[in-house]
């Protein structure tokens, strides 16, 4: 029986594969998108890690993004449906449109580096001297590249509103231009106000993978949400849940994405991948999707296990981090809310800088130093601002709540910026030590660190 690629087609149960996952259950991937699915480019989703490096601390972190991307073309679908479901005739939605959101959920991950926002946010950035680069036009590219590989039919304006519904939250992806139906361009990557079905799918499936609770619980918004004026707004009395799905993420971020080893151990992966990519030419393969498809986390093992000269100092750091001989988190402070308007990026430069005379002499390739930036999703600002809301079903006013209309249990301020600064030998954890503290008695006039480095820490030797 052939697959059927015509999008105005009602759906065959007999056409359908029936997958089982362990956050959504049973998951029906229609013919469409099997024919993405059934590809190698597709497949190597497989061979990235969802959360790049964490599982080296949350042992059971090891989910990839092709599970990711089954449940967000699960949900995305589940989302038009219930929009369809209540207002379904007055918005126009067609079976088409479930199943280009659907395809948008399926495919806006095919464009990621290896280990996560590490390749895209660090190593890239380093190569190319500030050179920024994203997953989502990779993605597009990548979305492009495997219709054309493999022959897939789908008519052009379809595939170009699919992969304008990829990169609807980045930097190149706008609604503004779009006539009709803008709030589909919403639900897989929000860049109006941020609430999408692809956090809604990893704010669960990260926290069940690292053993940690989730009381965020995305199927309320899920069958509330109603669209007025061509966007989804949510109902006044679900503010709170709405406010649990950022501080959810938020949370993800500081106790599991930037975890202080994890982010030594990505540190140590940036320079080993640093080392080997003249030899391997690891990020030249972002201009060509024919290359970037054979691009995945097992680069690792393909240095590690290499005998050439070339790769001896990548091959080098990655048996460090086999043996756990980390690069040593030395501290880290918050900076100040009152210093946030200005500040700069801390560099290993400025601890050196800071380091009293007659002691160890650092170098600027003993010490990284790590600029973490967490907040809800609106910088600064509350995201709860660019939600539209309304009081009831009956009611056609949509409205935003103000800061001081929320609960004065919430936060009044909505990002930290966290430095850390670590050792890459052990020996020098003490020295390290002390210079930070200098850096920051000269910079804020006090210590805004929590507690000094524990002896423990400075007396280890290798």
């Amino acid at each position: 029986m052939g697959l059927s690629t015509n999008f105005e087609d009602s759906t065959d149960r007999r056409l359908l594969k029936q997958v089982h996952d362990n956050v959504h259950g049973n998951i029906y991937l229609e013919p469409i998108s099997l024919k993405f699915i059934d590809t190698e480019e597709f497949q190597r989703l497989r061979e990235l890690k969802q959360l790049g490096l964490s599982n080296m601390v949350y042992p059971g972190a090891v989910h990839s993004r092709f599970e990711h991307s089954l449940g967000v073309y699960w949900l995305a679908g589940k989302a038009v449906d219930t929009i369809k479901t209540c207002q379904g005739l007055e918005l126009g939605i067609e079976r088409s449109d479930i199943k280009l959101v659907k395809l948008a959920g399926l495919l806006h991950d095919v464009g990621h580096g290896p280990f996560s926002h590490m390749f895209e946010k660090e190593f890239l950035p380093r190569v190319f001297n500030g050179f920024t680069w994203s997953h989502e036009d990779m993605s597009v590219k990548m979305v492009d590249h495997i219709v054309d590989e493999h022959n897939i039919d789908i008519d052009s304006d379809s595939l170009t509103k699919v992969k304008q519904m990829i990169i609807a939250s980045s930097e190149h992806g706008s609604t503004e231009n779009m006539k009709e139906k803008k709030f589909l361009y919403d639900i897989v990557a929000n860049g109006r106000n941020g609430i999408d079905v692809d956090k809604f799918d990893y704010i669960v499936r990260d926290s069940r993978a690292c053993g940690l609770g989730c009381n965020f619980h995305f199927e309320r918004l899920m069958e509330s949400m109603q669209v007025m004026g061509d966007e989804i707004c949510y109902r006044a009395k679900d503010y709170l849940t709405i406010h649990k799905l950022f501080a959810t993420r938020a949370d993800l971020h500081r106790t599991v994405y930037t975890h202080a080893k994890v982010k030594a151990i990505e540190l140590m992966v940036i320079d080993a991948l640093l080392k080997a990519n003249d030899s391997l030419d690891i990020a030249s393969s972002i201009h060509q999707p024919a290359e970037f498809w054979k691009l995945d986390d097992t680069i690792l093992k393909i240095i590690e296990i290499s005998n050439t000269q070339e790769l001896k100092e990548a091959r080098d750091i990655i048996q460090r981090i086999r043996r756990r001989e980390l690069y040593q988190f030395c501290n880290e402070f918050s900076v100040p809310k009152d210093k946030m308007d200005h500040f700069k990026t801390i560099t290993p430069q400025d601890i050196i800088c800071s380091q009293k005379m007659g002691g160890v002499t650092l170098e600027e390739e003993d010490i990284v130093v790590s600029n973490v930036k967490i907040d809800l999703t609106r910088g600064r600002n509350n995201p709860l601002q660019s939600i539209k809301f309304f009081k009831d079903y009956e009611s056609d006013e949509v409205f935003s709540i103000q800061d001081d209309r929320i609960s004065h249990l919430l936060p009044a301020f909505y990002q930290d910026m966290i430095v850390r600064v670590y050792s890459k030998k052990p020996e020098l954890v003490e020295a390290v030590s002390e210079a930070f503290e200098n850096f920051q008695l000269k910079t804020y006039g006090k210590k805004a660190q929590v507690h000094s480095t524990p002896d423990s820490k400075k007396q280890r030797r290798r």
